[in-house]
């Protein structure tokens, strides 16, 4: 095989581990018909196999509650329940009594039920989809013999860098930072869930593998490059020694620009930027607010959601909402609302649809669900009292939905008032501009919002039609497409003429060349991933606004995204010259 695996980079960093390859599909399963003597012996087995689950994912709880808390761990709750569900178990045992093996009968059960879930009109029902096919591949890998995989089974100090088709929810709740020390994965681009949330974890990653499961074995010694995104699989001592040597470079360069992260973001010409930061999660919190950010641009509340067997209820969310605004001190904290669906979903999603990213997902299903949104929005106003909170509605493409969800905020209002808890009233509300639909027609949009915010992950995705999470697409994921910059720039052009704050919050903001080009679009505010805060503060305090607009001149009026970006770069190492971080960062 190849000794070098090239991905996407999704997480910087440098780390040398061995391999800790985790198969979680489910498995092919071959037909066995088995005969009359031999039903009795394999409804044994089956029970035998389920118990085995069972006390698998107890002990799974056990440690995930130990890695990431009660909260976290009850997702596995459901799973147990299902366990000891009769209906599915005697269904099991009547296919097996119509001579099907275990493995088999077993399979085919569990296809009907996650389809059937799929389908439901019921939300309870469809969020049991994803404990359905984790208890799927659980059981049928302990009937087929193949084993437990685990990413809870990596010992502390392992230095494991975990290989894995996808990571979703319940493996991600597993995951032991003080075991992992990087993550790669088949699927997955820049803006999928992983990436983001190993951005933020501060994991180094490599995303979009496409095949590195069926590739390695699982005894291999890997280094991972997450700023190349590359695979070196057995890596020489020569090459160890030059990848350290490389690793260690970027530590002294992190070092170096960590000295200007307290610094104002003021181009040389006196423009100031504001440069907020991304949170994630909210233990984040405390350590995003002394990354030298200016508040929070945009807070992903869908990440209290993901890898839950339960939405979070009113309470958990007013507790979560309320440690960032303290940690913050009165900066704003833009939370967004929920942004279910697409590649952010819940165990099991809400529902699995045929093309999620176009479907029922962030301000839709909010409205759609009013008792589910009205949580949120109450648990909002009651954290507003702690800081200055402001409220964000992703995906929006219509006015209408702006005015539903302001009347939601005022029976919130109502319900709150009636039962004498404190709130705040004028929390301000604005509109996540993620669409052409929603660029296009951004004046409509003045008299209800009091912000805008750019998504440009999104942005990106519908306007040039490419999937974001699709690895095979991801040379197509052009940010700098002149389409793309157009739409920025009418944005920005709107919200300024109306005295509206306009942010741009997606992974954009935070790569270096973009963040130039971002400011030379009339941008003034962003807001980046906390380790790209010193980085992005760098290149704005270097460069003139004047010079950075008139180089987005030249990117917008590029024919491709590929002469646009020769023309950034060209004008960005004209200021710059040659120096390392530059260098690293634009490749």
């Amino acid at each position: 095989m190849e000794r070098a695996l090239q991905g996407i980079s999704a997480s910087p960093g440098i780390v040398i581990g061995p391999v800790h390859l985790l198969h979680w599909e489910v498995p092919d399963v071959p037909q066995r018909i088995i005969p009359d003597e031999d039903i009795e012996g394999e409804i044994a087995r089956l029970h035998q196999a389920l118990g085995v689950a069972r006390g698998r994912l107890r002990a799974v709880r056990e440690r995930a509650e130990r890695h990431a808390g009660e909260e976290d761990a009850r997702i596995f709750d459901a799973q147990l329940l299902l366990l000891d569900d009769h209906e599915i178990t005697s269904r099991v045992e009547s296919y097996i009594r119509q001579n099907l093996g275990a493995e088999k009968a077993f399979d085919v059960v569990l296809l009907e039920w996650r389809q059937h879930f799929a389908r439901s009109t019921v939300p309870m029902l469809r969020e049991r989809v994803g404990d359905l096919t984790d208890l799927h591949i659980r059981v049928l890998s302990i009937l087929l013999g193949l084993g437990d995989h685990d990413p809870v089974d990596v010992p502390k100090g392992a230095n494991a860098i975990i290989v894995t088709h996808d990571l979703t929810p319940s493996l991600t709740v597993q995951l032991d930072r003080e075991a992992i020390a990087g993550i790669a994965t088949d699927s997955g681009t820049r803006t999928s869930h992983v990436a983001i949330l190993a951005r933020s974890l501060g994991i180094p990653a490599v995303v979009g593998l496409r095949d590195a499961t069926s590739r390695l074995r699982g005894d291999e010694r890997l280094v991972l490059d997450g700023s190349s995104g590359m695979l070196i699989v057995n890596p020489s001592e020569a090459e160890v020694a030059t990848f350290a040597h490389r690793a260690l470079l970027e530590k002294q360069d992190e070092a170096e620009l960590a000295k200007i992260a307290d610094a104002e973001a003021v181009t040389t010409d006196g423009v100031r930027i504001t440069v907020r930061v991304n949170v994630d999660l909210p233990e984040e919190s405390d350590q995003a607010a002394h990354s030298g950010a200016e508040g929070v641009g945009l807070m992903r509340t869908e990440f209290l959601v993901v890898g839950r067997a339960s939405m979070p209820d009113e309470e958990e969310q007013y507790r979560e909402y309320t440690k960032v605004a303290k940690a913050f001190h009165g900066q704003p904290v833009v939370i967004r609302t929920f942004d279910i669906g697409g590649d952010k979903l819940p165990v099991g999603g809400f529902p699995h649809e045929a093309n999620p990213f176009l479907g029922w997902r962030a301000i839709r299903m909010c409205l759609d669900e009013p008792l589910l949104f009205k949580t949120q929005l109450r648990a909002l106003l009651r954290a507003a009292v702690h800081g200055d909170i402001r409220i964000m509605l992703p995906l929006v493409v219509s006015l209408d939905e702006v005015t539903a969800t302001r009347a939601l905020i005022r029976e919130a209002m109502q319900e709150l008032e009636a039962q004498q808890i404190p709130f705040k009233r004028d929390v301000p509300v604005g509109v996540m501009i993620e669409t052409p639909a929603a660029a296009v027609a951004v004046d409509t949009f003045l008299d209800e919002s009091e912000f805008f915010s750019i998504g440009t992950n999104d942005l990106v995705q519908y306007t040039l039609a490419v999937d974001r999470g699709n690895a095979n697409m991801a040379s197509r994921f052009t940010p700098l497409h002149p389409a793309v910059l157009r739409l920025i720039r009418r944005t920005s052009e709107v919200g300024q003429a109306h005295g509206l704050e306009v942010c741009v919050c997606g992974e954009m903001a935070s790569e270096p060349l973009l963040a130039f080009v971002l400011v030379g679009l009339g941008i003034r505010q962003l807001s980046v991933n906390p380790r790209a805060v010193p980085l992005v503060k760098r290149i704005i305090r270097g460069v003139s606004a004047s010079f950075a607009r008139e180089a987005a001149d030249a990117a917008v009026n590029a024919r491709t995204a590929a002469e646009a970006q020769r023309e950034l770069e060209f004008r960005l190492r004209a200021a710059f010259g040659n120096v390392s971080f530059i260098r690293d960062a634009l490749h």
